[in-house]
């Protein structure tokens, strides 16, 4: 999914040499940069949507699009490591019913805590506040030669078979950006699936963060999503307990492309 991204594209993109076997589709929300041209030069597929349909709506658009057996879901500020790929796919053959990302960094060569834990809201806060105090249980990542069980995935980067996908369901599309990977990760969970960060390959990821600043629609958007996500997992709403989480949906509150 692209959105305003041409920077982020020919940034992270122009030195990727993708196989045959490999098949990139950009989906663009309407963006009013070049985003779409960029993608097209470089060789992708480009899909331009008449409008913002937000991240959602794209990624199932794409998923729809494609007929690969793998899939991956990535942000356009992400360099994959092609060479990995191979070793991925054979990750994700023994591990059929999971949802799989290489361990990302920053630019700088850090960790990102690409993993995480269930998202209470309180975790939610305190990655406001004090993020350092959370490693090791809300921000996992996964060290050299490590695999890492995670409850979800941030959504720069998420794979799996799409059987599999298919049967967890589609991106949920009431969320127009912020907390749809959550909320994957906690449905993949639902239908038996297990999401994994994998230590041996490493992507890197720019990671630019509208919310971190003071711009009113980004923040709009987030606690919309927030309002809705908690809604769905009230008990996530609560201080984390001994206890194990539980997740449930209604009838009325299915998942919806």
């Amino acid at each position: 999914m692209s959105y305003n991204s041409s920077a982020a594209i020919r940034n992270h993109w122009s030195d990727i040499k993708l196989p045959q076997w490999v098949e990139w589709i950009v989906v663009d929300n309407a963006s009013t940069d070049d985003s779409v041209d960029a993608a097209r030069r470089l060789g992708a597929k480009c899909i331009a949507l008449p409008k913002n349909l937000g991240f959602s709506a794209a990624n199932n658009i794409g998923f729809n699009s494609s007929a690969g057996q793998y899939v991956a879901f990535l942000n356009p500020d992400v360099s994959p490591n092609i060479e990995s790929l191979g070793a991925i796919e054979k990750f994700i053959d023994a591990h059929p019913r999971s949802l799989v990302a290489p361990q990302l960094l920053n630019s700088d060569g850090t960790l990102q805590p690409n993993g995480r834990g269930l998202p209470y809201l309180a975790h939610k806060v305190m990655h406001r506040l004090q993020p350092e105090a959370l490693d090791g249980t809300y921000r996992m990542f996964a060290e050299d030669s490590a695999t890492v069980k995670v409850d979800w995935l941030i959504g720069a980067v998420v794979m799996g078979l799409r059987q599999h996908l298919d049967s967890i369901g589609p991106w949920d599309s009431r969320f127009f950006v912020y907390y749809e990977d959550s909320d994957l990760g906690l449905r993949n969970a639902l239908v038996g699936g297990d999401s994994f960060v994998l230590g041996n390959h490493r992507w890197e990821h720019g990671w630019a963060r509208d919310t971190k600043g003071f711009r009113m629609r980004p923040w709009i958007l987030e606690i919309r999503s927030m309002i809705r996500f908690y809604a769905r997992y009230p008990r996530l709403a609560f201080p984390p307990s001994r206890k194990p989480a539980k997740m449930s949906f209604t009838p009325r509150d299915q998942t919806e492309s």
